[in-house]
């Protein structure tokens, strides 16, 4: 699968699309998962809870919101692939964190989440038709394309990986 152009998200999200190597979304997809997963395999609840200053998230927390993005992205993603026509709706990231329940659950509980939506992911997108991956829709009343949609998830993940590696001094 090619990587999306640049018309087929919003420039915001240039950031995430271009952190992804490659053209091989699904394998990139899955290596990066048992990426992330290893990176935070070694850690325990007292480095779950870190925050790298006053006010910022907790290890959990991130991880619990990148968790969070990859089941909206592709929510929408699925939305799209199957002719959704309504613009869909957006989220207030900080919101959600509020009420995620993160803090409380213990990192390995959320490591396991990741991975099975993850799998899931893998799952919906390895499931998509050549011309699902190029449906067009709204969601936060930015246009997308499923491909794009697929990708930003993969960005968006190795974000916030970065930020745990170069912040929150993970790995």
């Amino acid at each position: 699968m090619n990587r999306p152009a640049a018309d087929e998200y919003a420039p915001y999200f240039h950031a995430y699309v271009d952190r992804v190597p490659g053209d091989d979304l699904i394998a990139r997809l899955q290596e990066q998962g048992e990426g992330t997963r290893r990176l935070l395999a070694g850690l325990d609840e007292v480095a779950g809870m870190h925050r790298y200053a006053a006010g910022k998230w907790t290890v959990k927390r991130v991880l619990q919101h990148v968790v969070d993005g990859e089941r909206m992205f592709t929510y929408r993603a699925l939305c799209i692939a199957r002719g959704e026509q309504q613009s869909l709706p957006g989220f207030d990231e900080n919101a959600y964190a509020e009420l995620d329940g993160s803090d409380a659950r213990s990192l390995a509980s959320i490591v396991a989440e990741f991975a099975a939506v993850r799998a899931a992911s893998i799952a919906l997108f390895s499931g998509f038709e050549d011309a699902a991956w190029r449906r067009r829709g709204v969601a936060n009343g930015n246009p997308f394309t499923v491909r794009a949609l697929a990708w930003v998830a993969a960005g968006h993940e190795l974000h916030h990986r970065t930020v745990l590696r170069e912040r929150y001094g993970v790995g």
